[in-house]
């Protein structure tokens, strides 16, 4: 694989602009005469129209979202809790430290992915699935929704 190179004439050189007349790339540079795309920073902007109303202002404004609103919680699994000791106490903070959440999160939802060993562990998060919650139970912790 490292000794393959390109068909001859498959890779071009980049043409240097506004290297005299005989460079095929000479005087206006490609640029024609003038006007202001042959200015210095001379770039239109994104839906700009030549002053005509653009099409995104024409066409009207539909709806409303509600994105700002969602609160989206950090997943952790039933068998990440096995990192925690017999009776220890399992919130967002200590979930942080051992490395379990990480990043921006509106808190913590326990889901049912994988086993748990019995231990008597003390759950503060904000959410559990059913098959958590019943596992939970099962293992003997004790789980506390905390208010959103």
């Amino acid at each position: 694989m490292s000794t393959t190179v390109p068909r001859p004439g498959a890779r071009h050189r980049r043409k240097r602009l506004g290297a005299g007349e005989s460079s095929g790339k000479g005087k206006t540079s490609g640029k024609g005469h003038k006007g202001q795309k042959a200015r210095s920073g001379g770039s239109l902007r994104l839906g700009f129209e030549g002053g005509q109303m653009p099409l995104i202002r024409r066409i009207p404004k539909r709806g409303f979202n509600n994105a700002v609103f969602t609160r989206r919680f950090a997943p952790v699994n039933l068998n990440s809790l096995d990192l925690f000791s017999d009776g220890a106490k399992v919130d967002e903070a200590s979930l942080r430290h051992v490395g379990l959440v990480k990043g921006e999160w509106s808190g913590v939802k326990i889901l049912g992915g994988g086993k748990l060993k019995p231990k008597n562990l003390i759950l503060e998060v904000h959410a559990a699935s059913g098959s958590a919650k019943s596992a939970l139970e099962a293992a003997g912790a004790k789980l506390t929704l905390l208010k959103q």
